[in-house]
């Protein structure tokens, strides 16, 4: 449905070389769908939806909307963004603060080219304000809506034009925590409800898993991996990805072969020998970075229990967090701090030895550039 090619966006500056904010970016989203771009600030993310937007032109690529180009750097083709049929809702809401709920809804359709009758503004305005569930609040004042319901607001004017596309750009940013989260699941509903194909930024980890489809991690204007929000948290393929996704232990370890029994890798690491997986080519003598979350890493009071089986290790607790419903650990193996996430039920105290085991499926390794290009 959308399907954006080698897009490169830069931004001049007064001295010295432009700013390449998008570099070589590709993906597709099918029709329907929800896709994430994720990554830090300045990554280039809102770059990226300001050029599918028409709001930055490009200096090369090509996106296409429903087989329709609507920018192509080799045919000379821009479509201008008030062209494209796209909703956009910003950061900031910019609801017209004059207007009445329903005037702000309306107000796309009032000022478009063909102009709807009063009745058909009147019938598309309320639907949308009752699939946002603000229908009974079309005749109040915009300044007397709560944050999240000025959130809605925005959204319901970006769909009243029946858009192609719906672009977000950190929508929720503005809400406080609990608002947030709810506002969440509206999102999710309404974007479900109505079939609609969205494209969102965020540089919030937990929105784009709880959110997306698929998700585009990009870091320094490119994108480092494209995958559904389980892939891209269970299996990293980079240690930007593990390391900004959610919470990981990196252990550096040095690969000692492969395993033909187990079907997984042999790594040396500072906690001992552990069974890993990797999707990548690792090498025999080369380094690599496991990465395991805190989650899938079993602490245990009883040494027998903990030896049963694979990756297993004893250690210290160092300190530890209560945070309701579970409990993070430090354990010290070593010279090496392990992170854990634990049950309440576990109240093995600070000083006090506890054994861990490290799930094998869960251990990813991540082969190390600095291997590679010695082996170059």
């Amino acid at each position: 449905m959308l399907s954006v090619r080698g897009l490169n966006t830069e931004y001049q500056t007064p001295k010295g070389p432009p700013v390449k904010a998008a570099q070589d970016v590709s993906f597709e989203v099918p029709k329907g769908k929800f896709f994430t771009l994720l990554g830090p600030s300045g990554c280039g993310k809102t770059t990226t939806l300001r050029s599918i937007a028409g709001l930055e032109r490009p200096v090369s690529g090509d996106i296409e909307v429903n087989g329709t180009v609507v920018y192509s750097s080799s045919r000379g083709i821009f479509v201008p963004p008030n062209r494209r049929n796209f909703g956009m809702v910003f950061q900031s809401y910019a609801i017209w603060p004059h207007m009445t709920v329903f005037a702000n809804a309306a107000f796309p359709l009032e000022v478009r080219k063909n102009k709807p009758s009063r009745q058909q503004i009147r019938d598309k305005v309320m639907a949308v304000l009752s699939a946002v569930a603000l229908d009974h609040l079309a005749e109040r004042e915009a300044t007397k809506l709560s944050g999240g319901q000025q959130q809605r607001l925005a959204l319901a004017r970006a769909l009243v034009m029946e858009p192609e596309l719906l672009l977000l750009d950190e929508p929720l940013s503005n809400l406080d925590a609990k608002l947030r989260d709810r506002m969440r699941f509206e999102l999710k509903r309404i974007q479900r409800e109505l079939g609609l194909t969205t494209i969102y930024v965020t540089h919030d980890q937990g929105e784009a898993l709880a959110l997306s489809h698929e998700i585009a991690v990009m870091n320094e204007g490119r994108v480092v991996q494209i995958g559904p929000p389980r892939t891209i948290y269970e299996r990293p393929k980079t240690k930007f990805v593990a390391d900004f996704i959610g919470t990981t232990n990196f252990i550096e370890g040095s690969v000692r072969g492969y395993d033909e029994a187990a079907k997984r890798w042999r790594v040396d690491s500072p906690i001992g020998q552990l069974l890993v997986e990797s999707d990548g080519s690792l090498k025999q003598g080369g380094k690599a970075a496991i990465s395991i979350r805190p989650e899938d890493v079993e602490l245990l009071e009883n040494a027998g229990a903990a030896s049963d089986g694979y990756n297993h290790c004893n250690g210290i607790v160092d300190q530890k967090i209560f945070l309701g419903d579970f409990v993070d650990f430090e354990i010290k193996v070593g010279e090496y701090m392990l992170r854990s996430r634990a049950h309440p039920s576990m109240r093995t105290p600070v000083g006090d030895v506890i054994h861990a085991r490290l799930n094998p499926a869960k251990c990813v390794a991540i082969e190390d550039d600095t291997s590679a290009s010695a082996a170059a």
